[in-house]
């Protein structure tokens, strides 16, 4: 009966550590998730900002 007890105890203890992880490293996707749209944000900047230049100064050489 001992060994029983025990073994649950065990996996109790397993599980209640695993679901402790697995809450603590919810929010570690949610910032990756929010550093990428970041990141594209910042590349759609600087492809706007480049194509505006281009055009810009494109526009300038018109007669």
């Amino acid at each position: 009966m001992n060994r029983l007890l025990a073994l649950l105890l065990t996996v109790h203890l397993g599980l209640d550590t695993r679901l402790r992880r697995a809450r603590s490293e919810r929010g570690s996707v949610t910032i990756e998730n929010v550093l990428w749209a970041v990141a594209v944000i910042v590349f759609v900047g600087i492809v706007v900002a480049a194509i505006k230049a281009y055009v810009t100064s494109q526009a300038g050489n018109i007669k």
